[in-house]
């Protein structure tokens, strides 16, 4: 693990199959959720590289590694020069008051550094959730600007998982889902999308996961953070492929940021 004055990088044995390694920059400064240690000390949590537990995205993050990229975390605000740097730039579910302290919301500054970088080449990921664990309001400014909006609305509801086909979704010549043939994906928001943008999946005639170019860059939306580690570490019955899915994901936004000039 390396510090650099921005954020931490972790740099693995990335394949060739792309060129040049690529960072993937993921968000912990809109998502920044904390616990404590048994020595009382504060730690993030939720949807982070390292993290091995259920929560978190170091599945993804091996899916990513594997494909050619190089992960790293944010934990300032974004901005034009520490944006510079990344190929992909991940925002997972924005806190919203009762998962943190003291919540920091996407605003119009925010929303604008971000759109402006997608539109110089920069692939953008964006994962939703449900109303009552993500803060969507702010988070749709961002959305907004590339036509998509986040819906107050629950999809793919499950009960206690104790229903597992509530949340399957079958896949059939998908574009970015070439090898993940049946998903599982629980408790989502519906995505409306506006102007060339293409539904990838849907339920019930809603999309819960859209995309778009944008400029000289490309944004990929989901309406649920559904690629953690609980979901794609054999959990589900055998049938469901999200651990494919999530290779996917990588890599199409990897052959996505393979075309971008951003640096």
């Amino acid at each position: 693990m390396k510090k650099t004055g921005l954020f931490f990088i972790s740099l693995g044995l990335a394949s060739m199959c792309f060129g040049q390694s690529k960072i993937v920059l993921l968000d912990s400064y809109f998502n920044n959720e904390y616990k404590k240690n048994i020595t009382g000390e504060k730690f993030s949590f939720h949807y982070k590289w390292d993290e091995t537990a259920s929560t978190g995205f170091s599945i993804f993050g091996e899916m990513f590694k594997n494909a050619g990229g190089d992960l790293a975390t944010l934990h300032q605000a974004p901005t034009a020069n520490n944006l510079a740097t990344a190929k992909i730039y991940i925002i997972v579910d924005p806190d919203n008051q009762k998962e943190t302290e003291d919540p920091v919301f996407i605003n119009d500054a925010y929303a604008d550094v971000i759109s402006n970088w997608v539109k110089a080449g920069g692939v953008l990921l964006l994962m939703a959730n449900d109303k009552a664990n993500t803060e969507l309001e702010n988070f749709n400014k961002l959305a907004n600007k590339f036509n998509f909006h986040f819906n107050n609305d629950l999809i793919s509801h499950v009960i206690n998982d104790q229903h597992f086909e509530g949340g399957a979704i079958n896949i059939s010549k998908n574009k970015v889902f070439k090898t993940a043939k049946k998903v599982f994906l629980k408790d989502a928001c519906s995505i409306t999308v506006e102007k060339r943008a293409q539904i990838i999946l849907s339920q019930d005639d809603k999309a819960i996961v859209a995309g778009k170019k944008y400029g000289k860059g490309y944004i990929l939306a989901v309406g649920d953070p559904w690629l953690y580690n609980e979901y794609v570490n054999g959990r589900l019955p055998k049938d469901f492929e999200n651990d494919k899915a999530a290779k996917d994901v990588a890599i199409w936004l990897l052959k996505k940021a393979s075309k971008s000039k951003i640096n």
